[in-house]
């Protein structure tokens, strides 16, 4: 995935936010008035430092129409705090630092410094690679399916040849080898939200028969099996142009998975929880993490008492599907699991 994906761009259209939405914002105590950006930054941790509520930045940001994509944030530049009629603002100075290195006789230019990201790209690039939802039960019937190996062999060792069978897309020879993972109901209501699907690992096809096709592995994660699917490559590139926000619907959800096994859930940490586009959920929207109040015995009565939910941590959707969404954990005061409850911060 290149680095190009970090490069920042802020909606053009937050420079329209009413007045009434400025004064929402609330400053941080002890927040700077100028901040240098530096090598490393995300504009969740930049915008941590301005505000108590960092999903607000939008509404805080104030373009200098002099500089050239005043949307990009770079390493070297420096953020000032002024006041337009009253309301807080950030406008940006260019660093010296974006500049390029001209290599002469030729024409080639390398960029000193790149544009910073929303989040930090690399607790969830290499997830996506090997993890996706499907909707449907028919969705991951539908695709092309390991029939053999070679000599009726199946083995995982890249550079190995295995034949699959099913309808490919002559435009488009790279696959990824996934296996049906676990099926995602709703804890309330009982109702099918979507598959998870592991991946395997991935090839090319190079050469096809009818409805048969020969596959060459060229990395793999574990043995391949008869029955596992192909998919083709995911066209969603993992998202770094958007911006943290609120959801436009009330969200009441529920930390569904880790997809990564581990028990407890921690800052960086992947979540699956269980609303999706259907819900109105959009990537870039942050949610509030709420440790479920355990079950307790009192004493005095002998009643099992539930105590309170507690605020525990913010998550922001990154990935989303109809019904599921993949979402980063960008703070917890503490440890979190699996049936947390997540809502509009």
């Amino acid at each position: 995935m290149r680095k190009s994906l970090l490069a920042l761009l802020l909606a053009v259209g937050v420079l329209t936010q009413s007045v009434s939405a400025l004064a929402a914002v609330q400053l941080k105590d002890g927040h700077p008035e100028r901040y240098t950006v530096v090598k490393g930054d995300t504009l969740w941790d930049i915008s941590g430092k301005f505000l108590s509520q960092p999903w607000k930045w939008p509404e805080l940001w104030h373009a200098n129409p002099q500089i050239e994509n005043p949307h990009l944030i770079y390493p070297g530049d420096t953020l000032s705090l002024i006041y337009v009629d009253g309301q807080p603002r950030l406008t940006l100075d260019r660093g010296a630092s974006r500049g390029t290195i001209k290599l002469s006789p030729t024409v080639r230019s390398t960029p000193m410094a790149e544009a910073i990201p929303t989040i930090p790209l690399e607790a969830i690039n290499s997830f996506l690679l090997s993890n996706r939802i499907v909707n449907n039960e028919k969705e991951f019937e539908d695709k092309p399916y390991v029939l053999a190996g070679q000599a009726e062999r199946v083995l995982g060792g890249a550079g190995d040849r295995i034949y699959a069978r099913g309808k490919f897309d002559p435009q488009d020879p790279v696959y990824g080898v996934f296996r049906q993972g676990k099926v995602y109901t709703d804890p309330v209501t009982k109702k099918f939200l979507g598959i998870n699907a592991d991946e395997i690992g991935g090839g090319e096809v190079v050469a096809q028969e009818g409805d048969v096709a020969t596959f060459v592995l060229n990395r793999v994660n574990q043995e391949v099996r008869l029955g596992d699917r192909l998919f083709p490559t995911e066209q969603r590139a993992v998202n770094s142009t958007f911006m943290p926000s609120e959801p436009m619907k009330q969200i009441d959800g529920l930390i569904l998975d880790v997809p990564r096994g581990v028990n407890k859930i921690g800052q960086y940490d992947v979540v699956t929880i269980n609303k999706g586009l259907h819900d109105g959920l959009l990537e870039g929207n942050v949610l509030a993490i709420f440790k479920t109040g355990e079950t307790v015995r009192d004493r005095i009565t002998g009643e099992r008492i539930k105590v309170p939910d507690e605020r525990s941590g913010l998550l922001m959707v990154f990935r989303t599907y109809d019904k599921l969404s993949y979402a980063l954990v960008l703070y917890a005061s503490r440890d979190l699991s699996v049936l947390d409850k997540v809502r509009n911060p």
